[in-house]
């Protein structure tokens, strides 16, 4: 089982990649996991003439072909997004409008921070994902605290925050057992 973890901002000084190394060192506990960093994937806007799931002729620029290839290797996800603008950021938007059928029936955990803990970068996609087949688990880690002075470089949460009974610790162990949940339902039931 291989779950990627995507990093969902490419903007200097981001404190998205810290939540992502506090993610993967939790999902590493269960699965094969693996870091995508949005800023190693460069695309320009998404301008293809026709939508990329009704597009059987489609030839993706290699740019775009790379970030496909890649996000099509795995069997479930989690995607960290900080919140602009009450929605996601557009980089992460970009990414998800060129796949076709890469993620199809495909599980994606959400981990969003922001000043009301990403709430409404989770809605967003959570209306955007279904449209390139992918399902959204239930739960979403709602990051609330300040994620700079939370979580350090290397991804460690701070003590109090990590022993805290409800804390986020304890919400991000309990999402991450509900994806591989999915993986393993979802993949089963893909290849009966």
């Amino acid at each position: 089982m291989k779950i990627a973890v995507v990093v969902g901002s490419v903007r200097e000084n981001r404190v998205s990649d810290r939540l992502a190394k506090w993610v993967v060192d939790e999902v590493g506990k269960l699965a094969n996991v693996e870091t995508i960093d949005l800023k190693d994937y460069p695309m320009p806007f998404m301008d293809e003439a026709i939508s990329p799931r009704f597009n059987p002729e489609r030839q993706p620029v290699p740019e775009v072909k790379r970030w496909l290839d890649k996000i099509a290797e795995f069997d479930g996800y989690v995607f960290v997004t900080p919140e602009y603008n009450r929605s996601t950021s557009g980089v992460l938007k970009n990414a998800i409008d060129y796949l076709d059928f890469q993620m199809e029936k495909k599980p994606v955990a959400l981990v969003a921070h922001g000043s009301t803990g990403g709430a409404q970068a989770v809605a967003s996609l959570r209306m955007a994902l279904p449209g390139v087949g992918a399902v959204t688990v239930p739960q979403a880690l709602f990051f609330t605290d300040w994620v700079a002075k939370a979580i350090d470089e290397e991804g460690m949460l701070k003590e109090e925050l990590s022993d805290a009974p409800h804390g986020p610790q304890s919400s991000l162990k309990t999402q991450v057992e509900t994806l591989i949940w999915y993986v393993k339902a979802l993949k089963n039931a893909r290849t009966a």
